[in-house]
């Protein structure tokens, strides 16, 4: 996975992927960023209602805050945090669903690995993980924008969590 992440030579997408990874963004959601939906102040991404009907804040992790400033700095993009192309009339385009599956597709083509990677895939590894790392499924499911817990439930079947491991409460009541 890592290696996916940092195979693009571009920063902006590398900073796509790592958004889709790191934030457990839908493509579509990617695609109508606004620069606005950035919050540097409290280290958060802003996604509009969208899938599941509701408005949500995902967290920003300091190496994708970093990497956000600087490709703001550089690119200077306009209005969408990502944009495409210009419109005839002068105004710019979101990125498309498209453009992420291409960009998608030439990081695969460049790491080693005979699993296919999609967006969806990225966002899947990134609930799966979460789980991993102990986080409650309540937590997650808001962090994935689910209307329904059983969306998210999906997730504790994939997940190798230390709660599946087997032990007797001997084991945590003497420590050492």
């Amino acid at each position: 996975l890592i290696d996916l992440l940092q195979s693009p030579k571009l920063l902006k997408h590398r900073l796509l992927l790592m958004l889709l990874y790191g934030c457990g963004l839908r493509s579509y959601e990617l695609c109508n960023l606004l620069q606005s939906d950035v919050d540097f102040n409290r280290n958060s991404l802003f996604i509009r209602k969208q899938k599941g009907k509701t408005d949500r804040y995902v967290p920003l992790n300091t190496m994708l805050i970093r990497g956000l400033k600087k490709y703001l700095k550089t690119e200077s993009p306009v209005k969408y945090l990502f944009n495409s192309q210009l419109t005839k009339d002068g105004l710019w385009q979101p990125i498309t669903v498209r453009a992420i599956q291409w960009i998608i597709k030439e990081s695969r083509s460049k790491v080693s690995t005979k699993k296919k990677f999609t967006a969806h895939t990225l966002r899947h590894s990134y609930a799966t993980h979460l789980l991993e790392d102990g986080l409650n499924i309540i937590s997650l499911k808001e962090l994935l924008g689910h209307a329904h817990i059983e969306t998210t439930m999906v997730y504790l079947h994939v997940a190798n969590s230390g709660s599946s491991l087997k032990f007797s409460p001997l084991d945590t009541l003497y420590t050492a």
